[in-house]
């Protein structure tokens, strides 16, 4: 059986190295405050609030009280929310990198007169904040009929979101050997079939990391959400988790129950696609 390393000691070595001790305990000091408030937000919703109010606000329930989390949904009216926010995220997130990976391997892959001009186009996208073009963006949403629709969120969450992806998998494709898709064309192959059969599962891993950020970036959405969706029948779940803040912020327990109710998809969205994440993005960063 195979002893575990020390994580003190370099490779090959028997001495501690004082600099790894001293990287490993401000790792642990940044991992503890990045943990503590979670630690915060589930303890509290799994309290009364007499609980809350009366003990130490970090000691773990002694008493758990689940009914929080189904107070919380029925009060909060959170199968609405759930529901448009999972609608939108589903529909946007895989059509949006369908179109990224689509436009990627195109502007990558295929020479034609303009691929250069377009390419940074569509990079300049990644430049402009959306906060600054929300008042345009309700008129032309508005324009379109559009208002309370998940459509009218979905698209421009589309139009802010494919810059980036088609940004990192150009890179990706650019830096893949050409002669996969020249020996295909000889083979006879389509462009499509190319993209289909042969890059399209080499680009797994920078696809499951830009699903991540794609789809927590969809979920815990805001700012756009709030402009365009002001039916409250139509809003998204972090829409519905400020009205019931707003409404319920004395109700510690049920507060606290909705929050991790809000972060919980995108926490398991996460652990299933994690081992890509560092390898993906990792893969897209490169320089042409």
């Amino acid at each position: 059986m195979t002893a575990l390393a020390n994580p003190f000691r370099p490779a090959g070595s028997d001495r501690i190295d004082p600099v790894l001790v001293a990287l490993w305990l401000v790792l642990i000091v940044v991992a503890a405050l990045w943990i503590a408030p979670f630690l915060f937000i589930i303890f509290t919703s799994l309290k009364t609030n007499s609980t809350v109010m009366g003990a130490s606000a970090f000691a773990p329930p002694t008493n758990p009280d689940w009914t929080n989390y189904a107070a919380a949904w029925t009060r909060g009216k959170f199968s609405t929310t759930v529901f448009n926010s999972a609608v939108i995220t589903v529909v946007k997130v895989p059509l949006g990198l369908a179109i990224s990976a689509m436009a990627a391997y195109v502007l990558s892959r295929i020479e034609f007169r303009g691929a250069r001009a377009i390419f940074l186009l569509i990079v300049f996208g990644t430049m402009i904040p959306f906060q600054v073009l929300l008042a345009p963006l309700f008129t032309l949403v508005n324009g379109f009929g559009l208002i309370n629709t998940k459509l009218g969120v979905i698209l421009p969450y589309l139009a802010f979101g494919i810059p980036y992806q088609v940004f990192v998998l150009h890179g990706f494709f650019k830096e893949l050997p050409r002669e996969l898709s020249e020996a295909a064309l000889i083979d006879g192959a389509s462009h499509f079939s190319i993209f289909w059969r042969i890059f399209l599962p080499l680009s797994l891993p920078p696809l499951a990391a830009l699903l991540i950020l794609d789809f927590v970036a969809t979920w815990n959405e805001f700012a756009m959400a709030l402009v365009i969706l002001q039916d409250n029948s139509t809003w998204t779940l972090p829409l519905g988790l400020m009205s019931f803040q707003s409404q319920f912020s004395r109700d510690y327990g049920q507060l606290n129950a909705a929050i991790v109710m809000t972060v919980l998809p995108a926490t398991i969205v996460y652990m299933i696609f994690q081992r890509y994440f560092v390898s993906g993005l990792t893969a897209g960063a490169v320089k042409e």
